[in-house]
């Protein structure tokens, strides 16, 4: 039985998917003192962490059997990344569960910019002062946005700015440019029309190409009366010199969420008259944190089985250096694999992949997954993503990634496994950006997510059997939550029933027992 540790505060949906799951152990070590919390740590696999838990050697240390750690939020800077890499834990982070969130909050310090509301909120329920034409503001209507970073939350402030009627020019050197011309933007590989605009906000990761990207020279070459927004991470914009800039006047006015110390409480922003700040709340929406819960829980539970490792931080393959279209396909070809391997229980002789579409490119990359997801449910922790391939060759299984032919979905991947006396596939896509469906097994067209605890039925195509199936399930209390139907041309069809409960052997027995049955199998993803 693995063990998952909750190190700090989570959202008690999190609690409650944790406590679901009967095959796992869960440490609620929320409220332990962090020295004692080093004396727990021995006893866990997966680790869920916050800003409040310094992932260091100390900690790595302690965590003698620990496989992987979620650090639910995006941030990573209390996280000890190589640390984790040299004693083989997979460190993963959670992106986009906080994105509208800190999209809103964005908009909320650009409107303070514009029109002043916290200073003329305190004169007037502070002071009791009424004094209109002390607070003369801006439009956003019809200024230049400049928003450096494209990605999840700049992309959708961009739109939401463009709703308010502002002009929006892109800075972001690693999109595709169509990207901000079809939202009615315009994209700039000169960093002074950025500088040029009359607000400008900043949504990239920190690191040393971002760190200080705004300092004295950039602020120098701004026009008059800018006005800044920072709700990414704090040090993106030079502090010392975007305060020199607020007293000057170069800049109207900052909108900062975030510090390069947190917390921040002695900060010299904090002394200025033009500065709207928040104590990093960038995430603190109700639903953001419910649902930055849900995704690090997840997450955990899919690490402790061993199936995959959503937004892994240091796996071989570097998801920062893919398309943002291939990292999906990481993980449903990972999940793909097992799911194969739970369906024929057998010694595996072959694992190969088939790709179609332009993830053919990223082949080989895939197979690595699809071995170490096709081969955990035999060797368990014994194998991971770097000596996927050896423990390959020592043990004779044969692998092979190709490409395949037509296909009418524009990128899939198609994991087959052999064993001593079958073959088993399982082929999936993804729609948008990250939507997995698995949509072919053993060859029976089909649809539905790879996630949750799933009966696979085959069975000879006749009336009735849709029947016998429910009434077995209906007659253990097992609660049917999709049921989805595959045929063939040779009087087969395939059914993948999605459940609420744990399917017991003699449950499934009863299934197998059915005259018209050929095989069926239970598997969880």
């Amino acid at each position: 039985m693995k063990t998952i540790i909750v190190c700090d505060a989570i959202h008690p949906v999190g609690f409650e998917l944790l406590n679901k799951e009967e095959n796992l152990k869960i440490i609620d070590a929320v409220n332990v003192p962090k020295d004692k919390l080093l004396e727990i740590l021995p006893e866990a696999d997966v680790a869920i962490t916050r800003s409040s838990t310094e992932i260091n050697e100390s900690f790595l240390n302690a965590g003698k059997k620990l496989k992987a750690i979620v650090r639910a939020g995006v941030g990573v800077d209390n996280v000890d990344i190589d640390g984790c890499s040299r004693r083989g834990i997979i460190a993963m982070n959670v992106p986009t569960a906080n994105t509208i969130a800190a999209v809103e909050l964005t908009m909320a310090h650009m409107l303070a910019a514009a029109r002043n509301f916290p200073y003329a909120h305190n004169d007037l329920k502070i002071d009791r002062i009424w004094k209109r034409e002390k607070w003369y503001g801006v439009e956003l209507f019809n200024k230049t946005l400049g928003v450096i970073g494209f990605g999840n939350i700049g992309s959708r402030v961009a739109v939401r700015a463009k709703a308010f009627g502002m002009n929006i020019i892109v800075y972001d050197p690693y999109i595709d440019p169509t990207k901000v011309v079809d939202m009615g933007g315009v994209y700039t590989r000169n960093f002074d029309d950025i500088l040029a605009c009359d607000f400008i906000t900043i949504h990239t990761p920190k690191n040393s190409e971002t760190t200080n990207i705004i300092g004295k020279d950039e602020i120098a070459k701004m026009k008059d009366g800018v006005r800044l927004i920072n709700c990414a991470r704090g040090g993106l914009y030079n502090e010392e010199a975007l305060a020199e800039g607020l007293k000057s006047g170069k800049i109207a006015f900052a909108g900062i969420d975030v510090f390069t110390k947190e917390p921040a409480t002695s900060h010299p922003l904090l002394d200025l008259p033009n500065v709207s700040v928040t104590p990093h709340l960038g995430a603190n929406t109700l639903e953001s944190q419910r649902n930055i819960a849900v995704e690090a829980v997840e997450q955990a539970i899919s690490a402790a089985r061993g199936i995959s490792y959503p937004n892994a931080l240091n796996l071989p393959i570097k998801t920062d250096d893919l398309p943002p279209f291939v990292e999906p396909y990481i993980e449903l070809t990972s999940k793909m694999a097992f799911l194969a391997a739970q369906l024929n229980k057998k010694a595996i002789k072959a694992i190969r992949i088939e790709t179609h579409g332009a993830i053919s490119n990223y082949a080989n990359s895939m197979l690595t997954f699809a071995i170490v997801g096709a081969l955990k449910e035999s060797l368990g922790d014994a194998i991971n993503y770097v000596n996927a391939k050896f423990l390959c060759d020592e043990k004779g299984i044969a692998t092979e990634a190709t490409v395949g032919g037509d296909s009418i979905f524009k990128n899939k991947i198609t994991v087959r496994i052999t064993t001593e006396n079958d073959v088993v596939s399982v082929g999936g896509t993804v729609f948008g950006e990250n939507q997995q469906r698995i949509v072919t097994v053993n060859g029976f067209k089909t649809d539905f997510k790879p996630k949750g605890k799933m009966i696979v039925f085959k069975n000879n195509d006749v009336p009735g059997v849709i029947a016998q199936i429910s009434t077995i399930l209906a007659s253990e209390k097992i609660n049917i939550a999709d049921f989805r139907l595959g045929r063939d041309e040779h009087g087969m069809a395939l059914a993948v029933i999605l459940v609420d409960e744990n399917i017991s052997k003699e449950t499934l027995a009863k299934l197998n027992a059915l005259e018209t049955c050929v095989w069926a199998q239970y598997a969880v993803i």
